[in-house]
């Protein structure tokens, strides 16, 4: 625990004092002094000193920290900005396939929680024409490649979907083919057909 200088009058034989690691008084007992505790005593001992960290970290303000520990805030605060605009240009190209983005945290020393890293999960789904296919085949691609700085991951995703494309223009080809060619089929009856209709026979009827 933190102690004024006021209260240096009141500290027992079985305490000593030093400075941490922010120049901070401490007061902490002294092992060699102090009466063995119980299994249950060093528990609770624990408990009490992970809340009274806890408690520091979240009052911690600027003024307290180091030049060190400010340059760590600084940058974390920089990539928190960064990883939260790169998800955000995913889900702003990815209209209605794009779900929601998740975050990776870490804390700072200023005890507040920056993003460090993050993700959007994105639907790369076959449509019910290869047309459909294709059209979102082409967001997923746009989506995955909406941000600045495209990661390797965002690359992959584009490749995908643009193989998935690109397998949806070949079946696509193959159908506008084959409707072709039934046309010309059709085209090759009807004409045949005619062709018979059209067709006379000359018959000499004797007088």
């Amino acid at each position: 625990m933190n102690i004024g200088l006021s209260a240096l009058s009141d500290i027992g034989s079985n305490y000593y004092m030093r400075l941490n690691d922010k120049e901070v008084l401490v007061v902490e007992e002294d092992e060699l002094r102090s009466h063995k505790l119980s299994d249950s005593e060093k528990k609770d001992k624990e408990i009490k000193e992970a809340q009274e960290t806890k408690e520091t970290s979240k009052n911690s303000s600027p003024d307290d920290l180091s030049e060190d520990e400010e340059r760590l805030v600084r940058d974390l605060a920089s990539r928190d900005s960064e990883v939260k605009a790169h998800e955000a240009a995913h889900q702003a190209a990815g209209g209605g396939m794009t779900g929601a983005a998740s975050y990776t945290y870490q804390q700072g020393p200023d005890g507040k929680m920056y993003a460090i890293g993050g993700e959007v999960s994105i639907s790369m789904k076959a449509g019910a024409t290869p047309e459909e296919t294709i059209a979102n085949a082409r967001q997923v691609a746009t989506s995955a490649m909406a941000a600045g700085n495209p990661s390797p991951q965002d690359f992959a995703v584009a490749s995908s979907a643009r193989i998935m494309e690109m397998k949806a223009q070949q079946q696509l080809a193959k159908e506008q083919q084959e409707e072709i060619q039934g046309k010309e089929t059709y085209k090759s009856q009807v004409d045949s057909s005619n062709e018979i209709k059209n067709s006379s026979t000359t018959i000499d009827i004797p007088a």
